[in-house]
């Protein structure tokens, strides 16, 4: 039944299928219509460890919102571009966006770990900012679309590894938005290839489970629950694969609020000027950002 469900989601985001659907079309003219980021800057030694910081107009101190992008992460299949449209929107409601990018399958470096620490360092990158612009991290959240769900939600659960990645202490998010994307990498592999059109968690991870079992612990949200936060999810396509996750979350201890809206698929979620983009803006505005009385970072 699992499998079943994946072959379907992998005959729907084929890329010739995925650049003939309206959705696609409305996102990749949703990416074009962007305007320019407050800044764009390296965390890391070359440009794609870098980042796009959006920072609404006002005084501030404005909450955080830190987008990673998804492409079941290969290199050869997206980049920060994606979540543009939804950082912009994010911006004109009042949230700071800081929409990283990272090295993916592809590229010299990425894997296991060079991937996980791009993301970590990503995060971190905002303590640097926050001296700059008014950013408040005590009201910040992580926010991830597909593949970079899974990277957004490993972010989120540093805290819980026994392995430290990047800053001593991890910044901590106040919530984490899963956008139509995957807590687990173990439960995918001999269904990438259907899924991504390749084997990806095996080289993502550098060996299987059975080879790197610590690994794919560290690596997997899943594995580390309960994260101690609110969690919000807005199922698409992927529902299927979220469910086991969802429900590991709830019965974690975890708040956990899902987001269902009749018609939604992995892109129009991300495309703010229609109706179901448009709830998910208003639900992270809404949801992701409770007041805390937590000391600022």
């Amino acid at each position: 039944m699992f499998k079943r469900f994946l072959i379907t989601v992998a005959v729907m985001l084929a890329a010739p299928t995925a650049a003939q659907s309206p959705s696609f079309r409305a996102l990749a003219a949703a990416r074009t219509s962007v305007s320019a980021p407050t800044l764009v800057e390296r965390y890391g030694a070359d440009a794609t460890r870098s980042g796009e910081l959006r920072v609404p107009p006002g005084r501030g101190p404005f909450p955080v919102a830190v987008l990673v992008h998804g492409g079941c992460w290969l290199a050869a299949m997206d980049d920060k571009s994606g979540l543009a449209p939804l950082a912009q929107a994010l911006a004109a409601r009042g949230i700071a966006t800081w929409n990283i990018e990272y090295r993916r399958i592809g590229q010299e470096g990425a894997g296991w770990p060079g991937t996980f620490e791009d993301v970590a360092a990503g995060v971190d990158h905002l303590r640097a900012l926050a001296r700059r612009y008014p950013l408040d991290l005590s009201r910040l959240t992580y926010i991830g679309h597909s593949s970079g769900a899974h990277l957004a939600l490993w972010a989120a659960s540093r805290h819980r590894l026994s392995r430290s990645f990047g800053h001593s202490p991890a910044l901590r998010p106040v919530s984490a938005v899963v956008i139509d994307g995957p807590g687990t990498l173990a439960p995918l592999i001999g269904v990438d290839r259907q899924v991504c059109g390749r084997d990806v968690i095996v080289p993502l991870m550098g060996g299987t489970p059975a080879e790197r079992p610590e690994a794919y612990r560290l690596a997997t949200p899943a594995d580390n629950l309960p994260l101690g936060l609110r969690q919000i999810f807005v199922p698409a396509d992927l529902a299927g694969l979220m469910r086991d996750y969802i429900e590991a979350s709830r019965a974690s201890g975890d708040e956990v609020q899902v987001l269902t809206r009749e018609g939604a698929d992995h892109f129009n979620v991300l495309v703010p000027s229609n109706p179901i983009g448009a709830a998910v803006v208003d639900l992270i505005v809404a949801q992701a950002f409770p007041e805390r009385s937590r000391p600022r970072h």
